[in-house]
């Protein structure tokens, strides 16, 4: 977390109670909001052009576990008056954490599902588990060996995707012995030189007063849970010192392909807030694990967003004043998910009791609710080299998507390409659905590529 450090490792035995660590404040009001319906989970999946070895690969996972004490944890039990939940941490995982589950037809897309309908306990250490499942290999794929999937679903009350990709790194040097440390950042962009505090002009922005607009309804399914969706495309061309960033493109794209997805649906023009995660944590073996990202919400106006032809000049505009309003919402100094969480989590009531106003709150503040989550990891920075198994070619992401958002967007880039997952509510939209939000995000962002002309 970023306001924990990783505790070290503690000798766990029957004289010694294991060491305790209150729950922080993303992980408190996760625990109260869960819904068995639609689990909170994070979804990762690293593709390898061979398989690596069983014995092996659970070896250098359970190591790497260790490695990053943090991550092998499990809720306490304590009574119903108790202040806090706490995390119990432990030396050693209490179940097997890697599997092999036998080939099969559509391994892959069952594996998939497995991770939006199956969430880790959290009364097990580590709230983690991988499958390696076969995958077919994809068009344009050497087929040398047998390509693989490392599938990993996290309990996101506990770690969110970052920190788990960090024990992954960790468990690909400890496979193969080669170095996975990160690589350089990417290019940022380039910023004006900053004025002085009397001259600076505030940041153009609309207001976040007004409850923003919803994802329209498409044709929802009868089962209730979340659907997903997988698509590899083209990084974006940026102009070298281009005033914005690739998550810039990657916002702008996500609100144009929403705006359409809600004219077409008939739905009248509302402003648009997309909440958008923001990690300072390093990359190094120091990283905090856990829930380390704070939330900011990017807004957008209904004018700003209806009514234009989106020439390259109008997208480039868009683009300048996301950038402007992304750079200030990163360099706000304020807590993971407000002072009003912060608030609300601290430790007066019984958990009991606060759970209860938590979720009262919640469904409360539901209008308020963002319309969308934009989770873009960027680059990944490590090479996820398995050796025998070969390096990672593509490595896919996807946040929870309940309701009342019912949609987030989540995206990496790997290997020179963007891999892009769009996950659902189903009580919200359909495959189907989810295949038109595809191709309209791809066309927009395209359209940004166009913009960073103008």
């Amino acid at each position: 977390m970023t306001a924990l450090d990783q505790p070290a490792r503690h000798a766990d035995g029957p004289e010694r109670r294991p060491k305790r660590v209150p729950f922080p404040v993303v992980d408190e009001v996760a625990r109260h909001c869960l819904q068995e319906e639609e689990p909170e989970t994070v979804h990762i999946e690293v593709h390898l052009p061979g398989t690596p070895d069983p014995a092996r690969l659970k070896a250098a996972f359970t190591e790497a576990l260790r490695r990053h004490p943090r991550i092998l944890m499990r809720e306490a039990r304590g009574p119903w008056y108790r202040r806090r939940y706490e995390w119990e941490l432990t030396a050693e995982p209490d179940v097997e954490v890697v599997s092999f589950p036998p080939p099969e037809r559509d391994a892959l897309k069952k594996a998939r599902i497995r991770s939006l309908s199956d969430s880790p306990p959290l009364s097990a250490s580590p709230p983690i588990r991988m499958e390696v499942i076969a995958s077919e290999v994809a068009d344009g794929r050497p087929e040398d060996g047998t390509p693989s999937v490392l599938f990993l679903t996290i309990n996101h009350t506990a770690l969110d995707g970052p920190a788990c990709l960090r024990v992954l790194a960790t468990a690909a040097e400890l496979y193969d012995g080669q170095d996975n440390s990160p690589a350089a950042p990417p290019p940022l962009r380039t910023a004006p030189s900053p004025a002085p505090e009397a001259e600076r002009a505030p940041v153009d922005a609309p207001s976040g007063w007004a409850p923003p607009a919803r994802v329209s309804k498409g044709t929802p399914e009868p089962s209730p849970g979340n659907g997903m969706l997988v698509a590899e495309l083209a990084v974006p061309r940026r102009p070298k010192g281009a005033p914005f960033t690739v998550n810039d493109q990657l916002m702008v794209a996500t609100a144009l392909m929403i705006a359409h997805w809600n004219r077409e649906h008939g739905s009248r023009p509302r402003p648009f807030r997309i909440t958008m995660p923001v990690d300072d944590r390093p990359r190094d073996m120091e990283m905090p694990i856990g829930n380390g990202t704070r939330l900011v919400e990017v807004p957008f106006s209904a004018g700003e967003l209806t009514g234009k032809e989106w020439g390259p000049e109008e997208i480039g505009a868009l683009l300048r004043r996301t950038a402007e309003r992304t750079r200030a919402l990163k360099a706000l100094d304020r807590p993971q998910l407000g002072h009003g969480a912060a608030l609300l989590t601290s430790p007066v009531l019984p958990v009991t009791v606060r759970a209860a106003l938590t979720r009262g709150l919640r469904r409360a503040a539901g209008p308020w609710t963002s319309t969308t989550l934009l989770s873009n990891i960027g680059r990944v920075p490590y090479p996820l080299d398995f050796g025998d198994a070969g390096r990672a070619y593509a490595v896919w992401f996807s946040a929870p998507a309940r309701l009342p958002r019912g949609l987030t967007v989540t995206t990496a880039s790997t290997a020179g390409r963007l891999h892009l997952a769009l996950r659902w509510s189903k009580t919200l939209l359909s495959h189907g659905d989810g295949a038109h939000l595809r191709d309209l995000f791809e066309h927009y962002l395209h359209a940004t590529e166009e913009g960073t002309s103008s």
